[in-house]
């Protein structure tokens, strides 16, 4: 059989690489911490749209999959940051255009008063074609309490291009699993377009303390053993208080003993080499008033 006549093939492997999805992956690997069954969901993700593109460049008919994904989860689980990686994945594999993240919530859809809608949503969703539309908290945009909600008329014209435009824009709605369940139940339109349900887990105790870690490291601070311990003693118990949001609750913690660290370092005598400038310590994570074991959780805010 002479060449002409071989049949053609794909090296899955080598596409893998060249594509840019498998640099991606490994950047989700390395900037995440945990989530686990969210990075293998987008293995497989992955996977499906390579196999997908290969049948397609040996000229076998492809329909274009649907694309638009749900992500459920607490506050703080990475949500947004994966949205981002996926919007770069979907770009790297040509099913999107640009490859850009447009986050919006239901300010930036529903207006205020009639006629006002329409041309805020068809505003955002210009801005977005040819990348992802990110919607958090997505069931906010669905008020049936309120008769003079014009939440339903952006709903309807989300539906439209979801179904229209699949080609050229990928939907991601994330939210709180029960309320994304009723909200799914209250409007099956958008049910019946997402073919991807993706469940983020709350972090464990130890993940937590690792974010804290790299958190600091890129702000050049870090821990010096016992503010370590003190912080581990925050995330437990932190995390059993009302408006815990995961990682953003230690993003808020750190900022908070940053704060007193600046202070504390402030009205040290003396020449500071960049160590005593760097350093959080025990001190900077407990403080004076008792919460909870004399840790700084305040029930007060989400945070």
């Amino acid at each position: 059989m002479d060449d002409a006549s071989a049949p053609q093939t794909v090296d899955l492997a080598k596409e893998y690489e060249t594509s840019g999805v498998a640099e991606v992956l490994r950047e989700l690997d390395e900037e995440l911490i945990g989530l686990a069954p969210v990075k293998q969901r987008i293995r497989e993700t992955a996977a499906l749209l390579l196999v997908d593109k290969a049948r397609r460049d040996l000229g076998l008919e492809v329909e274009t999959p649907t694309l638009h994904m749900s992500f459920t989860g607490n506050p703080g689980t990475g949500k947004t940051t994966v949205a981002m990686k996926m919007a770069g994945l979907l770009h790297r594999l040509g099913y999107v255009r640009k490859g850009h993240l447009v986050n919006v919530t239901r300010d930036d859809l529903v207006g205020q008063y009639i006629g006002h809608t329409a041309p805020k949503t068809k505003e955002v969703l210009k801005k977005a074609m040819g990348g992802v539309l990110f919607i958090d908290e997505a069931y906010y945009l669905y008020r049936p309490d309120n008769e003079r909600d014009y939440g339903q008329e952006a709903i309807e014209i989300l539906l439209q291009v979801m179904e229209n435009n699949r080609d050229d824009l990928v939907v991601i709605m994330a939210g709180y699993a029960d309320r994304m369940d009723k909200f799914f139940s209250a409007n099956p339109g958008f049910r019946s377009r997402i073919a991807h349900h993706i469940e983020f887990p709350d972090y464990t105790d130890g993940e937590l303390s690792k974010i804290a870690e790299a958190m600091l490291e890129q702000q050049h601070y870090h821990f010096d053993d016992a503010g370590r311990q003190a912080m581990a003693d925050y995330i437990h118990h932190r995390r059993k208080q009302p408006h815990f949001a995961n990682a953003r609750s230690i993003r808020n913690a750190l900022d908070r003993a940053r704060l007193r660290a600046a202070n504390r370092v402030f009205q040290t005598e003396g020449a500071l080499d960049a160590i005593a400038l760097s350093t959080i310590t025990e001190a900077d994570i407990r403080i004076s008033r008792v919460f909870k074991g004399g840790l700084d959780v305040d029930q007060r805010s989400p945070s």
